[in-house]
């Protein structure tokens, strides 16, 4: 083997070379990378005895896409279409050999191959529009002549990567690899190419499919059923596969690396770029390192076979873990195992499992009504009703029942942690697991660090999330952790709001205006309105206790805030309106029009301050943190960054000057960063 630098090096199996990239972790197109690659392929071209080449990668996956790191500075060495073109200019066959992922500027690569195999479990895609971005590097002029252009917009718009038997059918790989014999299937691949003189097939010179595309109005079609919301890169990406029917290659290529310089100075794909670091950051516990050993989970167990256990119990079995689900009462655990089969039933008719894929699901889910059951599980989770005297006792049971090296965990979404770790022997293996629901959806999942989890709870913890398809982010005991704690902030000035005359519907409509896929309104008649009411206890003091005390729990029961007539779809309610005007009558109060801005200053500003509030008492790690929880959990629209990352944009001093206006505390850290003229990313620095 014969090293070209430090990640990249040539290999020859009799007339077949291997360029092989080895750039640990994900083998981004770094610089390095980049210049291993151009030399490579120039020794190749010179090199008599070599026919053809195989591009492959070592490690965990082939190359996964652009070193974003390079966003923004001034890139050194030759480019990623200095890449390209020696590979567009080989006289010589190319073989992409693909395992893992074939991401962004990876595919972009492969697709420079003149043929492409990959290994059975591999994905393949352009995700660049999750950052705000169109691909840069031909993805959108080359992708159409692969597959066609239907198939391409929705790769492209929507960021989501196909596996190998859909591209194989796509006809965006030649061949699909058997696992574990990637390289051998692509030198046989390679001997054939060979064998039969096939041609060089360069992508960029392959009009068949855009010809037989051309005189469809395909273009019309999607835009017509198309919905990206105030997402731009999606309708820039559409533009940009409509330029490689309309234009020449080199000039499509240039049309879409215009729009992608575009986008990477536009507001949005700075927000959404901040997204994606954050999240990564989030699974770094600066006490926890990435060594610190974990427990071995194989079994599961779970308390409760309502909505939240049942969802709960659908995100491991997905990843293949078996679950125990105790309930107490028989009919309520037939009713929870019956709604789990039948979520799977439907996602089988929707096309998104296949029968089989369904029932071994389904199959990996037990149900008992005897704690005891629970006894060889490695991690449980209660998911009863929120009352601390409830949640005590199932403690205690677990206590009795789990073996001694179980965790026990409560997926509460605000009640104190510590003290439910008390009524245990075992303090330092309990946590909190708050799930979001719907649990089997969502991704969010906030990790509560109690005064004595252990590290190797915690560590077991965030190993899980990302096992399960979750973001794990560490939070601090206390009301509500992070999102439920700032959620209570904007909840509260929601109902001040309708008493001083704003409708809910104009509440809501000025939250969704903002990005958010419901207003608060909206989503607590989605949730139900008697989630935690309880009508003993009701005085008819808020208009959320009158709307129960008359039936009006929301959705379910056809009224709420909104009426539902045959649907889903709220309507404005004269009941609604009614009360409320029987509330501020009560209160003395004059009805006044308030703007959106008012009503979105009032909505967002004490979520930020509360923010600020949650990082001085150390209940999150970092900003960044704060905004993964919102930006995943609460349907914060990505495009904003985060609850912190927008206020930064807006000034911390603007802030502080309309909380003071509007009559609220001010939190000490928010007023300090403002005098001292910082924001909240200065914390991290």
């Amino acid at each position: 083997m014969q090293s070209i630098n430090t990640v990249t090096a040539l290999a020859r199996e009799g007339t077949i070379a291997f360029v092989i990239v080895n750039s640990p972790p994900v083998n981004a197109l770094s610089r390095l990378v980049r210049e291993g690659l151009i030399a490579a392929m120039d020794l190749v071209e010179r090199d008599d005895h070599v026919n053809a080449t195989i591009l492959v990668c070592d490690g965990r996956t082939f190359i996964a896409g652009a070193d974003i790191s390079e966003f923004g500075q001034v890139v050194h060495g030759p480019t990623f279409k200095d890449v390209q073109n020696s590979m567009d200019s080989a006289r010589k066959p190319i073989i992409a050999a693909i395992h893992g992922t074939a991401l962004g500027g990876g595919l972009e690569v492969a697709m420079c191959a003149h043929y492409r195999i990959a290994e059975s479990s591999a994905r393949l895609g352009l995700p660049e529009v999750a950052l705000g971005l169109v691909p840069g590097g031909g993805g959108t002029q080359r992708l159409p002549r692969l597959i066609g252009v239907e198939r391409a917009l929705d790769m492209v718009t929507s960021g989501r990567p196909i596996d190998a038997h859909k591209a194989f059918e796509y006809g965006l790989i030649d061949k699909i690899a058997p696992e574990g014999q990637l390289r051998n299937a692509a030198i046989r691949l390679a001997r054939k190419v060979l064998a039969d003189g096939a041609p060089i097939r360069r992508t960029r010179d392959n009009d068949e499919k855009l010809a037989r595309d051309r005189l469809q109005p395909i273009f019309a079609r999607f835009r017509q059923k198309a919905n990206f919301g105030k997402f731009e890169a999606p309708y820039d990406a559409v533009r940009c596969i409509e330029a490689a029917t309309d234009l020449p290659f080199d000039k499509g290529i240039e049309f879409e690396r215009a729009i992608f310089e575009t986008r990477k100075a536009s507001p949005q794909s700075a927000a959404q770029r901040y997204a994606f670091f954050a999240e990564r950051k989030a699974a770094k516990i600066p006490d926890v390192p990435n060594d610190t050993p974990s427990v071995p989970i194989s079994h599961i167990g779970i308390i409760g076979a309502g909505t939240m256990g049942c969802g709960i119990a659908m995100c491991f079995a997905n990843a293949g873990f078996p679950i125990t689900i105790v309930e107490r009462a028989p009919d309520i655990l037939e009713r929870g195992l019956s709604a789990i089969k039948g979520n799977y039933n439907q996602s089988v008719m929707r096309g998104r499992l296949s029968p089989e894929q369904a029932s071994n699901r389904s199959r990996l889910i037990t149900g008992s009504i005897l704690p005891t059951d629970l006894s060889s599980c490695d991690l449980i989770i209660e998911a009863v009703f929120e009352r601390m005297d409830i949640k005590q006792d199932v403690f205690a049971t677990l206590d009795r029942v789990a073996k001694p090296d179980a965790i026990l965990a409560t997926n509460t979404s605000y009640l104190d942690v510590n003290t439910l770790a008390q009524s245990t022997t075992r303090p330092d293996r309990v946590l909190g697991m708050h799930f979001f629901s719907p649990a089997n959806i969502m991704k969010l999942l906030e990790i509560v660090r109690g005064d004595k989890t252990a590290k190797t709870v915690l560590a077991t913890a965030m190993r899980l999330a990302k096992q399960i398809g979750k973001v794990g982010v560490v939070v601090g005991v206390g009301p509500g952790f992070v999102g439920n704690r700032m959620l209570f902030q904007r909840t509260r000035e929601a109902q001040e709001m309708i008493l001083e005359g704003a409708t809910p519907w104009e509440i809501d409509r000025v939250l969704k205006d903002f990005g958010f896929p419901m207003g608060p309104f909206q989503m607590s008649d989605l949730a139900g309105l008697d989630l935690g009411w309880v009508r003993e206890e009701s005085k008819g003091a808020t208009l959320r206790d009158r709307l129960n005390e008359i039936g009006r729990h929301g959705q379910k029961s056809g009224a709420g805030y909104y009426d539902y007539v045959g649907g889903r779809k709220g309507i404005p309610s004269a009941v609604t309106e009614q009360i409320i005007r029987e509330l501020m009558a009560l209160k003395g109060a004059t009805p006044r029009k308030l703007s959106d801005q008012e009503i979105l200053q009032r909505s967002i500003y004490p979520m930020i301050n509360e923010a600020a509030n949650i990082l001085l008492e150390g209940k999150a790690l970092r900003a960044s943190d704060i905004d993964v929880v919102w930006l995943n959990g609460y349907g914060w629209p990505a495009y904003r960054g985060g609850p912190t990352y927008y206020a930064d944009r807006i000034g911390l001093s603007a802030i502080v000057g309309q909380i003071r206006n509007y009559g609220w505390a001010v939190s000490p850290l928010l007023e300090k960063l403002g005098e001292d003229g910082k924001c909240f990313a200065d914390l991290s620095a």
